[in-house]
């Protein structure tokens, strides 16, 4: 249990659920061919849950001091695991993840994007280490790698495949895996902004430099509602334009009820948010907001089979 904690295994599952619904909920419903066998993506999925762990690993090795403030009771190292056994346990997962990586980009016989995993990694150890102590940066990172992690199926699962013929369909289907991996980056992002504010009183006595730090709890509480006002505009835009006007009504109420009425709901409650607790029930709104909006996916092709 102490080694699923240190992992962080709830947002690991998450992530590879998210990875799997994109294939079979989303890709493989389309008449088109994909690059990889369902071994292969299994191998995919994988290696990039084994790089998103060694992250959380290094994080947490960093953190310690920070969590037994912030969060003591999420802190592993030191209680039943030690530091020399997280950080072997960050090399294994990090060497299995890039070697996965290699693999795959040799089977697609582009082995010049296993650049990407040894990128991920090590943008995953540099921001344990440096960059999330440098204010919005860090939290930039961390939401790009998210997005990555939807762009990285269409670089292997359809880019491979395209040809003359199929180019244009499967430009349309890598847009739409743009728009969700812009969806997650923007929503991750404001909730990166909400958890500094969360964890300040820890982040403050180890001298990081993070937003809430540096220009206030409150400020930076206005801020992250600006931001979230972004995706709510293009959320709504991105319905009317795609969603109403092809007559997919379920879709479109599924979006209302479980994207934008929880994100207006998240814009009204960080008015009050004050405490600890507050901004912790505000991360957790965004994080399901993350996990239905990606889900929508499903919903939007069972809708158009639907009409259909």
């Amino acid at each position: 249990m102490k080694f699923l904690k240190l992992i962080r295994y709830k947002n690991l599952l998450m992530l590879a659920f998210m990875q799997v619904l994109f294939r079979y909920a989303f890709l493989k419903q389309q008449n088109i061919p994909l690059a990889l066998a369902d071994w292969q993506y299994g191998l995919l999925v994988l290696s990039t849950v084994l790089l998103a762990a060694a992250g959380y690993v290094i994080n947490n090795i960093y953190d310690v001091a920070s969590d037994t403030i912030n969060k003591p009771n999420d802190v592993v190292i030191g209680k039943g695991i030690s530091e020399t056994a997280a950080y072997n346990i960050y090399i294994a997962l990090n060497i299995t993840g890039v070697a996965l990586g290699f693999l795959l980009s040799n089977i697609i016989l582009r082995p010049g994007f296993a650049s990407l995993f040894i990128l991920i990694a090590s943008l995953l150890y540099f921001y344990a280490t440096t960059l999330k102590q440098i204010m919005i940066l860090g939290n930039f990172v961390v939401a790009l790698l998210l997005s990555i992690s939807v762009l990285i199926i269409g670089v292997y699962d359809l880019f491979p495949a395209t040809d003359a013929a199929n180019q244009a369909q499967m430009a349309a289907l890598f847009s739409i895996l743009l728009d969700y991996a812009l969806f997650a980056f923007m929503i991750n992002f404001v909730r990166e902004i909400v958890k500094d504010i969360e964890d300040v009183n820890g982040d403050y006595n180890q001298g990081m430099n993070t937003l809430p730090i540096a220009i206030g709890i409150s400020r930076s509480a206005k801020i992250a509602l600006g931001i979230a006002i972004i995706p709510l505009i293009l959320c709504t835009l991105y319905i009317k334009t795609y969603f109403v006007e092809y007559g997919l009504f379920i879709a479109t109420f599924y979006a209302f009820a479980f994207v934008l009425a929880p994100l207006l709901y998240f814009i009204v409650k960080i008015f009050a948010a004050k405490t600890q607790k507050d901004f912790h029930h505000l991360s957790t709104i965004l994080k399901l907001i993350l996990f239905f909006g990606i889900l929508s996916i499903l919903v939007i092709n069972l809708n158009i089979k639907y009409n259909a």
